[in-house]
């Protein structure tokens, strides 16, 4: 069959219920979300581009981005006919997205010559493969987080013979009433040259959809990439990305490749792009790539936002930043107290926080701050120091937003297998695993955790804060940007 002939779908069916809409594409943890907030799903778009540039056709179907409901969507996809269905799933919908593939395969076997297959990837996959293929009739699964060149590699075996690479799951071909699972080995990561990649296809991947519902963005349309692959430190516990891609397995693009990519992005009007790099390429790289974006002239067309370890950079490679128009950056500061930051393996000191935002601040960039409550380990008192420890820097002015959340100990981490070794877990029903409440014990109630979490903001709007904010507004973008943040987070 010709390459034109095949039509290929990267699907994101709707998710919706009580607990509001799903936030899972380009998502370490999944979360039930009322903010409207949408990202591209990054990995798989570089995955639909390769595929339309070899004459695929591709149908970039993200419902979930659309907002449109569930039965609308099943006719558009039945009616679209793909040949193969690709869904990302997390932890907590993996067993809706069970119920949605095998309701996908009843309605294809109603239409006559028609055979559809269907492929799940993602991280809770990843760790546990042969669990999709025995409650459901998903007919192959991918593991490891190089999604696009496995989506590749996938359609070229099933069409043009080409050997699969490792890390397939799927039933064997042999004749029988049970299918053995079979699989073609531990998925690899390293071989992969990310610059072969063709840069996205941003209307392909529909960019207006996930450009202006965003409160982490001051100016709008916004886009997000990912330089690197994806953290190349890679071995905090509780990270659902180390399961698919492993710290020793860390790659990234080149600057000229990352360069190329913005200048188109720019070309369509974006004015802000967030680097979702598990945490952004440092060392040499960050010095050509600021050094490249102040010689384009690129950092007085974009901003540029980054995930970033606290104690990682220097003032002067802060300044660097700042000067080539960094503005958001990331860190995850997890708890102030140092037993669970080694636990963790962090690799961080509680006192680096204090320091490093000072740093980043002098150099004009804006940190927002991530907090976990609900380790197993930790007192109440434990989390009270490190809401207190983030309520300080925040009033100080050292920080311009954060954000908390109980810990979830997803399948495939050190934290799961920790969890399982100590008897932590109070649910397996992987539906519980969505942060609305704990599922690891604690000498802290769920209701404690969760006071905790909503409290933190206690105590830090003070007149002097407030003051800070309104001082700080020099445009409309200001505006927006305060007021979005306020309806997310207050």
């Amino acid at each position: 069959m010709k390459n034109n002939k095949i039509k290929i779908a990267i699907s994101y069916p709707p998710l919706i219920n009580s607990k509001g809409n799903a936030f899972l594409g380009q998502n370490r943890q999944f979360q039930w979300t009322n903010t409207g907030n949408v990202i591209l799903p990054v990995i798989p778009a570089y995955g639909a581009t390769a595929l339309k540039k070899l004459g695929y056709k591709v149908f970039w179907d993200d419902a979930i981005a659309e907002k449109i409901q569930y039965d609308i969507w099943l006719k558009r996809i039945t009616k679209y006919k793909p040949n193969i269905i690709f869904i990302e799933s997390k932890t907590p919908v993996i067993k809706r997205h069970w119920e949605i593939i095998n309701q996908l395969k009843i309605q294809s076997l109603k239409i006559k010559n028609y055979k559809l297959k269907i492929v799940l990837m993602g991280d809770h996959v990843t760790a546990l493969p042969e669990e999709s293929l025995n409650n459901s009739k998903v007919d192959y699964v991918i593991t490891g987080g190089d999604y696009d060149f496995m989506m590749l590699n996938l359609v070229n075996h099933i069409y043009h013979k080409k050997k699969l690479e490792p890390g397939f799951y799927y039933r064997a071909t042999a004749p029988s009433r049970h299918r053995a699972i079979v699989n073609s080995g531990k998925f690899a990561l390293k071989h992969h040259n990310l610059d072969s990649l063709p840069i996205i296809d941003r209307k392909l991947t529909n960019w207006k959809l996930y450009g202006y519902n965003n409160t982490n963005f001051k100016y709008k349309p916004a886009a997000y990439i990912m330089t690197g692959r994806d953290c190349w430190w890679g071995k905090c516990t509780f990270c659902s990305w180390t399961t698919t891609h492993p710290g020793n397995t860390f790659r990234n693009f080149s600057v000229d490749h990352t360069i190329k990519e913005l200048k188109y992005l720019v070309s369509l009007g974006i004015r802000e792009v967030f680097d979702d790099t598990g945490t952004l390429p440092i060392g040499p790289w960050l010095k050509d790539f600021c050094e490249q974006l102040i010689k384009t002239g690129l950092n007085k067309k974009i901003a540029l936002g980054c995930n970033m370890r606290f104690g990682a950079l220097n003032q002067k490679q802060y300044n660097m930043m700042g000067k080539a128009r960094f503005r958001f950056i990331l860190y995850g500061l997890e708890s102030s107290n140092q037993n669970t930051l080694d636990h963790i393996l962090k690799n961080t000191k509680v006192e680096d926080s204090r320091k490093t935002l000072i740093m980043a601040k002098k150099a004009g960039l804006q940190p927002h701050l991530t907090i976990m409550v609900g380790y197993p380990w930790e007192t109440k008192q434990d989390a009270i120091t490190t809401l207190d420890e983030a309520r300080s820097l925040f009033k100080d002015g050292l920080a311009d937003s954060m954000q908390a959340t109980i810990v979830v100990p997803y399948p495939g981490t050190p934290l799961f297998a920790e969890c399982q070794k100590n008897n932590w877990l109070k649910s397996t029903d992987w539906n519980d695993y969505d942060m609305r409440a704990p599922v690891m014990k604690s000498p802290i109630s769920n209701q404690e955790q969760l006071n905790l979490v909503h409290g933190l903001f206690h105590g830090v709007l003070t007149p002097k804060f407030l003051w800070r904010k309104i001082a700080s507004i020099r445009n409309v973008d200001d505006v927006s940007y305060l007021f979005n943040y306020a309806i997310k987070y207050l």
